[in-house]
């Protein structure tokens, strides 16, 4: 994903759960990803609302099924990271039956 600024990119932040997630989110905020606590505010941490948009679109794109609203109702990691580790378990089921 590019940003609107000529020559920046913004941090990409796949579907993907545990340690990557921590990871990746905090690639996205711009602090290291031991700084994100389970259940510490994302959006305290300086994740903005926009970036939760493209997450909960992009997410949506790849199969979960949380929305915006959902994802800012509970802007922690443990809550996304629940919401990610669902949603892969019923993909894994759902194309292995």
């Amino acid at each position: 994903m590019t940003d609107a600024t000529p020559g920046r990119t913004r941090p990409q932040v796949p579907l993907v759960a545990g340690e990557e997630l921590r990871t990746a989110l905090g690639a996205l905020i711009g602090i290291a990803p031991a700084e994100i606590e389970d259940d510490a505010n994302l959006i305290q941490l300086g994740l903005e609302s926009l970036q939760m948009m493209r997450l909960a679109t992009k997410w949506r794109r790849a199969g979960l099924t949380a929305t915006f609203g959902d994802l800012a109702a509970s802007p922690t990691y443990a809550a996304w990271n629940e919401l990610i580790v669902r949603t892969l378990k019923e993909q894994e089921r759902d194309t292995a039956g």
